[in-house]
């Protein structure tokens, strides 16, 4: 005997409980499953705890996935500004923090609340702890079946998420229902993680954990220009965990430790104007001393400017204004924000999140091959498509 409804959603998270809210208004009888034991936990961890649920600045442009054209219809069906009159119908109060970026002024805590209230208005039916031995399909039917129990549906919407955080429950469990219903996966990369580097870098980071430096990181033609943070495992802080997105295994990334100077036209400059001055004064005055202070010693620099030939200055200046670097890799799944890859873009519909392959099957959110950049952008996607699935469960 089988539990019926019209949708079975997997997955309660952001994407998950959006596409609940959206099926439910329609009048659709919902069920919104989830194995783990609280509701919405990785919005409510986000942010420092505030959750930076979407960004102001939100487009295509910002996401990655090998099929770019796909993320522009969902962002188009449902905006950031769908999403932040949501925020203010509940009068949560928010701020900007930097680059578009809106936090909670007060907890992630109310977001998770305003969705778990919506999907009550919806008549959603939620289990937590709802731990599936089986997914199939029968006669047109989903079947989603625990030790006890047997639930079947019209339409099943996938929202497992990734791999990123397994202390909070991430399994691959998403993805092995999409291999399993004959759908491709881009390979899975943990993304917006930090980076790790070999002995001589990571002793450099260890010495100076803690210290933050505006910097621009760039690999290929992608660059950012955000804060990078050392720490006693390597580099991390937004430019770092933003190029890891984009940084293949094996590459070099460089780093701009002076965005703003031209070292080298500086060097020159003091050269002339203050020949007594030494060098340590003159890196230090660009960035904070104990960082002036290995890099001074790592291009084995030291005394009166006026000292120093040309060549000296130039691999000095190079070192600070494009400092190249070998990651060895990153720290992986366990602190990355996302995953890379997922189900492949080009077996879903863009309009409406459905598999080409199978009726009434949807894959949503993290399990999908987009992600976004730092910022709030990965949840304005799974509101995006969390609503698109919503409308045609």
């Amino acid at each position: 005997m089988s539990i019926q409804y019209d949708v079975i959603i997997i997955g309660a998270g952001a994407a998950g409980m959006m596409s609940a809210i959206e099926a439910g208004k329609r009048g659709r009888k919902v069920l919104l499953v989830d194995h783990y034991k609280k509701i919405g936990e990785k919005i409510r961890i986000s942010g420092g705890g505030r959750c930076n649920f979407t960004n102001i600045h939100t487009n295509p442009n910002k996401f990655l996935s090998q099929n770019p054209k796909f993320i522009k219809s969902a962002l188009s069906q449902y905006t950031q500004n769908d999403f932040i009159n949501l925020i203010k119908k509940y009068e949560i109060k928010f701020h900007e923090k930097k680059l578009g970026q809106l936090f909670c002024d007060q907890s992630a805590q109310q977001i998770v609340e305003m969705l778990l209230k919506e999907c009550q208005l919806a008549n959603v039916t939620i289990l937590k702890n709802f731990i599936i031995k089986d997914v199939s399909k029968e006669n047109d039917q989903y079947l989603v079946s625990t030790e006890t129990d047997k639930y079947s549906s019209q339409s099943l919407i996938v929202a497992t998420g990734g791999l990123s955080v397994p202390k909070i429950g991430a399994t691959s469990f998403g993805y092995e229902i999409a291999k399993k219903f004959d759908h491709q996966i881009i390979e899975t990369l943990p993304a917006l993680v930090p980076l790790t580097f070999n002995e001589k870098i990571l002793e450099m980071c260890k010495e100076l954990t803690g210290l933050s430096v505006e910097a621009i990181v760039s690999f290929n033609k992608v660059l950012f220009q955000e804060g990078m943070l050392f720490t006693h495992r390597g580099l991390s802080g937004p430019s770092i965990l933003q190029i890891s997105s984009y940084w293949k295994q094996g590459d070099n990334i460089k780093v701009n430790l002076s965005p703003k100077l031209n070292i080298y036209q500086l060097l020159e400059e003091k050269r002339k104007s203050n020949p007594k001055i030494d060098i340590l004064n003159i890196v230090s005055d660009i960035m904070p001393k104990r960082l002036a202070q290995i890099v001074c010693s790592e291009n084995r620099v030291g005394g009166n400017i006026s000292e120093l030939s040309n060549k000296m200055l130039k691999k000095l200046s190079d070192n600070i204004n494009t400092w190249t670097i070998n990651p060895t890799g990153t720290e992986g799944y366990r602190t990355a924000e996302v995953t890379l890859g997922g189900v492949n873009t080009k077996e879903l519909s863009s309009k409406t999140m459905m598999s080409n392959k199978h009726k009434n099957l949807f894959f949503i959110g993290e399990v999908v091959d987009v992600t976004g950049h730092l910022g709030g952008y990965n949840f304005q996607w799974a509101w995006s498509s969390g609503y698109v699935a919503g409308q045609y469960a």
